[in-house]
């Protein structure tokens, strides 16, 4: 590579960094993989959501003298994204179906113009001729197409619009490309080069969020679960996930019913009514927002303080990208998954009524990938990382397993009670009938079948439907009973039950987790400072949300919750010293940061 070409961008890196993102120094890579795109190289960029992809193409855009043309597959990152542009002084648009045309025309005006430096647009709109013969008009310097694994049919998210994106180097053979994503597994990384025909420089940070605590709990009663884990999250904001738009709307009326300010978003909803919501959850006036998992959110609001999924997800990589959402700003932040066995079961029915072929396979491989993942007794992120063919040989200490390692008890009694009763209704119930059974039920169904008269009837009545669920389940994951879907999801025994009902093995089950653990641990992350103060930290947020409320814009947009953190942590009292804090450009100095000055030195002044 010629070093005279990578001079003039190279002296202008840390100084565009400084006065328009904030930021004092680059993360990891980020510096090498800027300047291999300068200098005109094809770059493959994964890295962790939150973990700073958007600036590998954003900086470039500013340093190279033409347009950056940036696909994206969703409306609400893209809009987000170019708001957040606009907010540090950056010329960037986006163009989308969801515009008036008189908008798309000023900014067509624009591009055409060279008044633009950024501009967003989904891979539909990209690859249309008449928009390819404007390009051919203009002095294109880069593409990045965000969200790359949509270009691959090993992705968790193929998308056919984004495969044809290979056009590109056709159309355009002296353009850098920029793939970026968060979730790419080995074979997608590999089909993302091919498919785009680009053999990159490559920039692969960890995949760890050590910020995020994964926690995986037995689902047992989920709408209580959810309940008491929101409780113990005092107001902050999160995103709840679910399989299916009923249980969102079901589940959102719950949360309010309970108090909390929540709503649901789904593809069922109007384009207006997802649009009122996504800008209320930016802005801080909406504390949860309840989700399909399906239909993804792309939002980029960095105060996510945690996201759950009440349902499984597909696949380790929508796992990953979802809990993602969360703790964008460094600080700490939960990622609950709520974990039924026939969850499982349900979305493999659902892989089954799509078209055999490839695809279907690929699909049924990353859903059992998924299974492992809930069902592991080893520390959750060395599991993922280990599914990112990234070595992590070290337990994180910051997940379920970690925390509170599964404990075990001698459970032959529960299980010879349980497979007992399985014999002695029959082998033709499902669970929630054996529970009824074993608790000494006097239920219409239980009467009605002379259930009670078993001798079986109410011999596990001291414990829970809950303890039992969990007994059950485990039974049926060592494979001393079956459920058969084919026959209404009747519980029956197997042959290896025989030995444990006469007493001939032993036997050591999980004892249930019925409540979810939620304490705090201390932070060991360098981004966010474990000594700011909290009162003033307090004081910043209320200053953050009247200036937002003023500009009609998300809070973050002003300055994320790990800035004014820090701020809280080294009380600047200058506009030098601000300048010093992570987040603060020369921008946003210049419009916030005499307010934010203000507010430090009266709280100072008060004591």
């Amino acid at each position: 590579m010629d070093q005279a070409a990578l001079e003039t961008p190279v002296d202008q890196l840390s100084s565009t960094l400084q006065s328009v993102f904030g930021y004092r120094t680059f993360r990891e890579g980020q510096r090498e993989v800027i300047e291999q795109i300068c200098a005109g190289q094809d770059c493959l960029v994964i890295m962790p959501t939150g973990g700073g992809k958007s600036l590998c193409y954003q900086l470039p855009a500013l340093v190279l003298p033409g347009l950056t043309v940036v696909v994206s597959p969703l409306i609400s990152l893209m809009k987000d994204q170019v708001d957040s542009l606009i907010q540090t002084g950056v010329s960037a648009a986006y163009l989308n179906s969801s515009q008036p045309r008189e908008e798309s025309l000023q900014v067509l005006q624009k591009m055409r113009y060279g008044e633009l430096k950024l501009l967003y647009v989904s891979p539909e709109r990209l690859l249309q001729a008449s928009f390819i013969d404007r390009l051919h008009e203009l002095n294109v310097s880069l593409f990045a197409i965000d969200e790359a694994h949509c270009i691959s049919q090993w992705g968790h998210d193929f998308r056919p619009e984004y495969a044809a994106l290979g056009q590109l180097r056709q159309q355009f053979p002296y353009v850098p490309i920029m793939a970026l994503t968060a979730t790419a597994d080995k074979a997608t990384r590999a089909d993302i080069c091919e498919r785009l025909t680009i053999t990159p420089h490559s920039l692969l940070t960890s995949f760890d969020r050590p910020n995020i605590r994964y926690t995986v709990a037995e689902k047992l009663n989920a709408a209580n679960q959810l309940r008491q884990f929101i409780a113990a999250q005092n107001g902050t904001s999160g995103i709840v996930y679910c399989s299916s738009r009923r249980r969102v709307d079901e589940v959102a009326e719950r949360l309010r019913l309970q108090g909390h300010q929540a709503e649901a978003y789904h593809a069922g909803k109007t384009q207006e009514e997802r649009a009122d919501v996504q800008d209320r959850f930016l802005k801080d006036q909406l504390d949860i927002v309840v989700a399909t998992v399906a239909f993804g959110m792309g939002i980029n609001k960095s105060n996510v303080r945690y996201v759950v999924h009440y349902d499984i997800p597909k696949s380790v990589e929508a796992y990953y990208q979802e809990t993602g959402r969360a703790g964008r700003d460094g600080l700490d932040s939960e990622a609950l998954m709520l974990f039924d066995p026939a969850d499982i079961g349900r979305v493999r029915h659902l892989i089954e009524q799509s078209e055999p072929g490839p695809q279907q396979q690929v699909e049924f491989h990353k859903l059992n990938t998924m299974a492992a993942f809930a069902e592991a007794q080893t520390c959750r992120r060395q599991v993922l990382l280990h599914y990112f063919d990234e070595p992590a040989n070290q337990a994180c200490g910051n997940c379920d397993i970690c925390l509170d390692p599964p404990k075990k008890y001698n459970g032959i009694q529960d299980a010879q009670k349980v497979l007992s009763c399985i014999y002695r209704i029959g082998q033709r119930f499902g669970i929630n009938h054996l529970i009824e059974v074993l608790r000494g039920s006097k239920s219409a169904s239980v009467i009605e079948r002379g259930h009670d008269k078993l001798s079986t009837w109410g011999i596990g009545k001291e414990k829970s439907h809950e303890h039992w669920l969990s007994v059950i389940r485990q039974l049926i994951h060592l494979g001393l009973a079956n459920q058969d879907i084919t026959r209404g999801s009747s519980v029956t025994l197997n042959p290896s039950a025989r030995a444990v009902l006469k007493g001939e093995v032993e036997l050591l089950l999980a004892e249930p987790r019925i409540v979810i653990q939620t304490t705090k641990r201390r932070s060991t992350n360098p981004r966010a400072p474990l000594n700011y103060d909290r009162k003033l930290f307090a004081r910043l947020k209320l200053l953050r949300r009247t200036l937002a409320e003023e500009l009609d814009v998300p809070p973050y947009l002003v300055f994320n919750d790990a800035t004014l953190a820090e701020m809280a942590a080294i009380l600047p009292t200058s506009p030098g010293e601000m300048l010093a804090v992570n987040g603060v450009g020369e921008r946003k100095l210049e419009r916030f940061g005499g307010e934010f000055l203000d507010e430090i030195a009266d709280y100072l002044a008060q004591g």
